[in-house]
């Protein structure tokens, strides 16, 4: 695989399968994300504010299409119609290594157990080596967050052998363990679960 990942190709991004429609966010989103990521568990995994209101919804979208614009980031709504946001999905390059994309979702109260974060990673690992290259692709999830290794396995992810990354997040210590997706490795289960992940997100 080529190692320089290149996030460009023509907006707006509109990726589907797997009964999931990945679309980008749009200003008519704020009341739909306020519901999503103003929840105790979204809180407790991702770097995402707390409370999470309106305005802190305004300010997310805002730095979101700032983002895509200049080609750093792709951050999708994940849907299963192109309609109202379940959750969401962003691809990037990884902190640690740049070499690496790396991805970070969540997925609202109202439609976890669905197995809507496990879709849309395959999704978008399938977008990412098909259109933007790269060494690896990864997820990088905080210790004891079993849901979202659930999520991993079920995506086709490994855990690796990389050094543990620690971080301070909301005044506490953060520890992520880096997994890899396997070459060629393409699993949906059924019974599969959801869960948020998202301190890799920080850029």
């Amino acid at each position: 695989m080529d190692n320089r990942a290149t996030f460009d190709f023509p907006r707006p991004l509109h990726i589907e399968g797997l009964g999931l429609q990945l679309r980008e966010w749009t200003a008519d989103d704020v009341a739909d994300l306020v519901a999503l990521y103003d929840d105790p568990e979204i809180d407790r995994w991702t770097p995402v504010p707390s409370p999470f209101d309106a305005e802190a919804a305004r300010a997310y979208l805002a730095a979101a299409e700032q983002q895509a614009a200049e080609g750093r980031t792709v951050q999708l709504a994940i849907t299963t119609d192109g309609g109202p946001p379940q959750g969401e999905i962003l691809l990037f390059r990884s902190a640690t290594d740049e070499r690496d994309l790396e991805l970070a979702y969540g997925v609202g109260p109202a439609y976890r157990g669905r197995g809507l974060a496990t879709r849309a990673v395959r999704l978008v690992v399938r977008f990412a080596r098909r259109r933007v290259g790269g060494r690896r692709v990864v997820l990088c999830i905080e210790e004891g967050n079993g849901a979202s290794e659930a999520v991993a396995k079920a995506a086709g992810f490994a855990l690796t052998d990389d050094e543990p990354i620690v971080r301070t997040a909301k005044g506490r210590e953060v520890v992520l363990r880096t997994w890899s997706h396997l070459d060629g490795e393409d699993v949906l289960s059924e019974g599969q679960s959801d869960g948020v992940l998202g301190e890799g997100r920080r850029r």
